[in-house]
């Protein structure tokens, strides 16, 4: 590690922009970024820890399943990162800062069955998509119609999943009962 310590930007802070997006403006925009931001990473490492636990019978789909929807959480949250930045505050990066500045919580390490473990991913995608709808609406009221747009795109990928996760805890399934017993 450097012992260099010049540090260019304090981690809470948002400077002046190139976008003309008013301070206080765009401190409101960055605090909701970052919260969108962390939760995003509590999901994506909720869903890597599935994608590497998952079992069964129906374990290949899954598998790739849950890679896609962790990619695309990270897709989405590095979007969200570089917008913040834009606006002239910094992304929240560490562990420990995501998980505290987000609002919604890890299931923890322990391993579960499919169907608990895709209800609480599903549990937690709903609570992003109403957090990101907020966000949405709170940069569209700001007059920041670009960060809206994107985080709506990035909403649409989330809505998507999440539609996915509903479809796999539906009862029907070609695994026989005494498969799972």
């Amino acid at each position: 590690m450097s012992t260099q310590q010049t540090v260019r930007q304090s981690a809470d802070s948002v400077e002046e922009n190139a976008l003309r997006l008013e301070q206080d403006k765009a401190e409101q925009i960055v605090d909701a970024l970052n919260t969108e931001l962390a939760n995003s990473y509590v999901l994506y490492h909720q869903l890597k820890k599935h994608h590497w636990v998952v079992e069964g019978a129906e374990f290949l789909p899954l598998h790739e399943f849950l890679e896609e929807a962790y990619e695309h959480v990270e897709e989405g949250a590095d979007e969200i990162a570089e917008r913040a930045q834009a606006l002239g505050g910094v992304p929240v990066s560490g562990p420990s800062n995501q998980e505290e500045r987000a609002t919604v919580e890890f299931e923890g390490e322990d391993v579960y069955d499919v169907r608990t473990m895709f209800e609480n991913d599903l549990e937690i995608y709903g609570d992003i998509i109403e957090s990101m709808r907020g966000s949405i609406e709170l940069a569209e009221n700001l007059g920041d119609h670009a960060t809206a747009e994107i985080l709506r795109e990035i909403l649409v990928d989330l809505e998507e999943d999440g539609h996915h996760f509903e479809h796999y805890l539906e009862d029907d399934t070609l695994v026989l009962e005494e498969a799972t017993h």
